[in-house]
């Protein structure tokens, strides 16, 4: 996920006001502005003389700036650039700032080679569509392939503890996270956005699992629910795939009674089977294919909700090749 500047050339403190507030990295300032900004909130502020433009024409071009940024040198693409020559500087360097002009040039510079630039940075001319280009270049994921599972089993299992996840978003319906006994198989547990005579709705909040579940993290990392902490951003997933990134505001383990369900799933490589430990109560949901949510005390065996089949194999939330059986 790349970071995100804005380049304030000349200097115009109202747009700086609304890039801080639009939730930009940093913002790239003349240098006389610069203490000034950094007061204003704690972000990186970048001096526009410490910064090396670089036009890509030629393969020279693209040369002098890959040894430039070895040398350490801030280096910023200068808009006019063109997706093979950034390809083959990302493929030898982590330090790579592309100027945008609009949101299509920032979608592009944040997709090439599927991880994007390390930073975009926005010029003056795109400064009405900064809050979409942070919307859709920061917090939005690549899109999560989700399929039907039918429910087998589900048994109440006594108690245990289950984490609920509270995040600085307000969640709609169809949106949850994927948590699953296994990574090769996660379940979309829906947010609390519905409410019923007892309990209000609390949209920020996702009543995830048992500590020892995997949840599903941005770019393609999984954690247990029981490490997450105040600060982690975790992915949240809609009906429809789409994903997008929250942050964790707090954390609650507690002991409850738990249910164990079970569900099937047709994949490319066959029936594949998943499970996951709920609370058992009415507030926590699955994820029907229409995006509905479904109340786990009235799911039962030959229901159908959204799940996420994948490879087993995690090594500290990072994905390996290895022989590995979950059940």
């Amino acid at each position: 996920m790349a970071n995100i500047f804005f380049r304030s050339e000349p200097f115009d403190k109202s747009a700086v006001t609304l890039a801080l507030e639009s939730g930009v990295d940093g913002v790239i300032v003349p240098r006389e502005h610069a203490e000034g900004v950094a007061g204003l909130a704690r972000c990186e502020v970048l001096a526009v003389e410490e910064m090396t433009r670089v036009t890509l024409t030629e393969k020279k071009d693209e040369e002098d700036a890959l040894a430039r940024m070895k040398a350490g040198e801030k280096v910023i693409l200068a808009r006019g650039w063109e997706v093979i020559p950034v390809e083959n500087l990302l493929a030898q360097s982590d330090d790579v700032l592309a100027e945008v002009g609009d949101l299509a040039e920032a979608r592009l510079a944040a997709g090439i080679l599927e991880r994007g630039v390390s930073g975009i940075v926005v010029s003056p001319e795109a400064v009405g569509e900064l809050k979409a280009i942070v919307a859709q270049c920061k917090v939005a994921q690549k899109k999560e392939t989700l399929l039907p599972a039918v429910i087998t089993r589900v048994q109440s299992v006594g108690l245990g503890h289950r984490v609920c996840i509270d995040t600085l978003s307000l969640l709609r319906k169809g949106q949850g996270t994927l948590v699953g006994n296994s990574s090769a198989f996660t379940f979309l547990v829906h947010a609390e956005t519905e409410k019923n005579e007892y309990v209000a709705a609390r949209p920020f909040r996702i009543n995830a699992g048992g500590v020892h579940a995997y949840t599903r993290l941005p770019h393609d990392r999984t954690c247990y629910l029981g490490e997450l902490r105040a600060g982690d951003e975790v992915l949240i997933v809609g009906a429809e795939g789409e994903a997008s990134v929250a942050t964790v505001g707090r954390v609650k383990i507690e002991v409850r009674p738990m249910l164990l369900i079970e569900a099937q799933a047709e994949t490319e490589e066959g029936l594949k089977t998943g499970a996951i430990f709920l609370q058992n109560a009415e507030t926590i949901r699955l994820t029907s294919p229409d995006g509905e949510p479904v109340s786990v005390v009235t799911v039962k065996p030959g229901d159908t909700v959204l799940c996420r089949t994948d490879a087993a194999g995690r090594h500290f939330g990072m994905r390996i090749r290895e022989e590995i059986r979950e059940i």
